[in-house]
């Protein structure tokens, strides 16, 4: 489930099916058009992901980067991190080793004005 973390961060804790599908739809509804807050996923429950899931990831992507925020992945197992790598989209999506790392590239990031 998505929680504030800050004014302008949103971070969700995600699981295996059939939770993560329910979960991209409910962050990707819960930010606006026009986003008003950066993203962290934390895929650390995760040990799979589909076809489906990648689109959800890139819809998503696309609404807060058109918004003018940014999103980070974490912790990957590495079999999650085998499909991002093939696919190619390791460098479309920011990631971070753990959500501590993510959360502080975020506000780093929103403290310096880069993602605000």
């Amino acid at each position: 489930m998505a929680s504030d973390w800050s004014d302008n961060i949103l971070i969700s804790e995600l699981s295996d099916e059939p939770a993560l599908s329910e979960e991209l739809s409910a962050v990707y509804d819960r930010l606006s058009p026009r986003a008003t807050k950066h993203l962290v996923l934390n895929f650390s429950g995760v040990t799979y992901v589909s076809s489906s899931h990648l689109a959800l990831l890139l819809r998503l992507r696309k609404r807060l980067v058109d918004g003018g925020r940014s999103m980070v992945l974490c912790s990957m197992s590495d079999q999650v991190w085998s499909v991002f790598m093939l696919t190619g989209l390791d460098r479309v999506f920011r990631t971070a080793q753990d959500p501590m790392t993510a959360l502080a590239t975020l506000q780093l990031e929103s403290e310096q004005g880069l993602g605000d």
